[in-house]
């Protein structure tokens, strides 16, 4: 049956392909949602984009028809943008709220289930108290679920296996294999036991769904960093595979995201040569209260942003200091092979030959995360680190963001592998604050 679809400001701005993804229903836009719109054309940022996207796409429509009479989309949608409803409409409900464009959709959404109470009518926002305002009010209300995906931690990028004693030191001794009905995603981890309390050898998953290979340097140390854990071996085994063009790495704080990816870089860069330089971008989202604009040049600007990554970088110094042979130049915070920028000035640029690392990718939309992957160029390899719990952006949540977006959508590429740590390695007490806090 149609529905009638009313679609809020923050729907628009998130996806401004929305109104394309109801096909069959009517999709109403009230008049206060275009003007909430328009006040975000000059933003610089993605906010900006769909903003214009979103009136480009409603203005390209009006050569087909009045847009408040409707305007009938190619999937069989009904579009029509129309005035906010009356307000009394809600008072006869007990609700005598203001003049919030929330509260014009609300009683717009009224309006349309008194005037067609055969079709259900459902107000799409992302708006977290505006659903429970529409629920007291007895108008249905939904979040904008297209493009939400499973959470991070239900995929891990690796699973226990039972197999035989023989198969466990086959895969010991560095020889493949086969395991009928494993089933699994290229690039998959395989931690393969025998029995139930057996010994156990470490694998991953290639070409065919059912052979487990060897891993070629398990435990093997980046920059003097060693895995402390069995997630940490799988995620640096993916970090330092050249085949291995994608990698998502989704944690809590403290389970060691960042200090791989940065180790593993550094050795890839000034160990082993393969890249030519290794190019480090964090989203500049505040977590707490903005602290204004700072002075200097855009290095000194960064700085504050940045700090976890020179930590990062000062750690691995020191832990190569204490290395038999030193990998590390003594000036690597001040090398021209490591470029620490603002993911902001990404757009448009083709990286080729480099060992990227976005961090905190959570922050970043489905969106941005297209935008970031599809610069990489020829011979560069590219790392997506992040917490799916930690969100600072207002306009994702953790099954809305980037990095989740990415890990669902290429969990099944030969060219990408996933690996969820779950055991914290920072301290005992930030193991104990992450779980209790």
């Amino acid at each position: 049956m149609t529905r009638n679809i009313i679609l809020d400001t923050n729907v628009l701005l998130h996806d401004p392909n929305a109104i394309l993804t109801f096909p069959g229903d009517q999709v109403i836009i009230p008049i206060e949602v275009i003007e909430e719109i328009d006040s975000f054309k000059r933003d610089v940022s993605e906010l900006g984009r769909n903003s214009r996207h979103i009136a480009q796409t409603l203005d390209g429509l009006r050569a087909k028809g009045k847009l408040g009479e409707g305007v009938r989309l190619d999937n069989g949608t009904l579009l029509r943008v129309t005035c906010g409803g009356d307000s009394h409409l809600l008072a006869e409900r007990g609700f005598h709220g203001g003049g919030r464009t929330e509260n014009h959709l609300l009683a717009l959404a009224a309006e349309w289930q008194r005037a067609t109470p055969e079709r259900e009518t459902i107000v799409i926002t992302k708006n977290v108290n505006m659903r429970l305002k529409a629920d007291a009010l007895g108008i249905p209300a939904q979040d904008y679920e297209v493009d939400h995906f499973p959470d991070a931690d239900v995929y891990t990028g690796w699973q226990t296996v039972t197999g035989t004693d023989a198969q466990v030191a086959q895969l010991t001794k560095g020889l493949p294999v086969d395991i009928p009905g494993l089933a699994g995603l290229p690039n998959e981890y395989v931690q393969l036991r025998a029995g139930t309390d057996g010994p156990t050898a470490l694998g991953r998953i290639g070409k065919n769904p059912n052979r487990v290979n060897p891993l070629k340097d398990a435990g093997g140390a980046a920059a003097g960093i060693l895995p402390l854990n069995l997630e940490q071996t799988f995620a640096l085994d993916a970090l330092l595979d050249d085949r291995i063009k994608l990698v998502t790495i989704a944690g809590k704080a403290g389970t060691g995201k960042t200090l791989l990816a940065v180790a593993a870089g550094l050795r890839k860069v000034f160990g082993e040569d393969q890249f030519n330089r290794l190019l480090i971008f964090r989203p500049t989202m505040p977590v707490g209260r903005d602290i204004g604009y700072l002075p200097g040049d855009i290095a000194e600007k960064m700085r504050p942003w940045m700090q976890p990554i020179y930590d990062a970088l000062e750690l691995i110094r020191e832990q190569d200091k204490r290395c038999p042979t030193r990998m590390l130049p003594p000036d690597i915070l001040e090398c021209e092979e490591i470029s620490i920028e603002p993911l902001t000035f990404i757009r448009g640029r083709s990286i080729p030959h480099q060992y990227i690392i976005i961090d905190e990718a959570q922050n970043l939309t489905p969106l941005e995360v297209k935008t970031v992957v599809t610069r990489v160029g020829n011979g560069t390899k590219i790392v997506m680190t992040g917490d799916p719990h930690q969100i600072d952006n207002p306009y994702v949540d953790a099954m809305s963001n980037g990095l989740v977006y990415l890990i669902n959508r290429l969990r099944s590429s030969p060219l990408a592998a996933h690996i969820g740590l779950q055991k914290g390695e920072r301290s005992e007490l930030a193991e104990a604050a992450a779980n209790l806090l």
